[in-house]
């Protein structure tokens, strides 16, 4: 997804996990106006006590004209409506997802329609080539040579290119010598977190996922802001200005 031109903020908040009291503390601080942009880097669901509720409340805002709301897809968006259309197509296959992540069916029964309109349009990505800025909720796989700014061409790949790509939304870490995807668990000392060597090649990344408990993490060409809201952190925005300086402001979830 490509951006419009604005002349205000663009303001990126990371991974809000059903963590509902901090979302309505930082919007409260953050006061977005008219012509301010909102990219949620996914992971609205699981694991925290309200995320019908998160959703709910980032719905309003994608409703509400003045302001620019984007939710991007994350791995746990991904999967829930992954487990809808199972339910619906391969019931079988939507039992042993519940059997193994029991949020999915908690949020599935008290979700609504607009509920699920919120979840099933996040975009893959966002990108503003003025600011030079890439946003997605996982990372970049080292051996991605191209980026899809246009997504719509990734539907004409075959299953296997698709999936590479869609590594946006789960890469942490990647395999030292071909830079592909590592699932969680198997890399190895020498493997390197992918904002470690990513090279800039699509621009500044900004990016969720992975937690840093100690604050927003700065690498080269990337940047990542999900710092444990449901784990006692806080919940933080990235705020950039049209001129392309940037700040943080968090909230911290350790007393909730």
């Amino acid at each position: 997804m490509e951006a419009t031109l604005t002349t205000s903020r663009t303001i990126f908040i990371g991974d809000v996990h059903g963590m509902l009291d901090a979302l309505d503390a930082l919007l409260a601080r953050l006061s977005p106006t008219g012509g301010d942009r909102l990219i949620f880097l996914g992971d609205l669901v699981d694991k925290g006590p309200a995320p019908v509720g998160v959703v709910h409340r980032v719905g309003e805002l994608i409703s509400n004209p003045e302001i620019e709301t984007i939710l991007l897809r994350g791995n746990h968006e991904d999967k829930h409506i992954r487990f809808r259309t199972n339910l619906a197509l391969r019931p079988k296959i939507a039992r042993e997802m519940a059997q193994a992540a029991s949020e999915l069916p908690g949020f599935h029964n008290t979700a609504k329609d607009l509920h699920w309109n919120v979840l099933e349009q996040a975009a893959p990505f966002w990108h503003d080539p003025d600011l030079n800025i890439l946003a997605v909720h996982g990372g970049i796989p080292g051996n991605l040579k191209e980026f899809p700014f246009d997504w719509d061409t990734v539907e004409t790949l075959s299953n296997s290119e698709q999936q590479h790509i869609k590594k946006i939304w789960l890469t942490r870490y990647i395999d030292r010598d071909t830079g592909k995807f590592l699932g969680r668990g198997r890399e190895t000392p020498n493997d390197p977190f992918w904002a470690e060597v990513y090279d800039g090649r699509f621009g500044h990344v900004v990016f969720g996922h992975e937690v840093f408990m100690n604050g927003p993490a700065l690498f080269k060409h990337a940047t990542g802001i999900d710092t444990g809201a449901v784990h006692g952190g806080a919940l933080t925005a990235l705020i950039v200005q049209p001129d392309g300086s940037r700040d943080f402001l968090s909230v911290s979830t350790a007393a909730n």
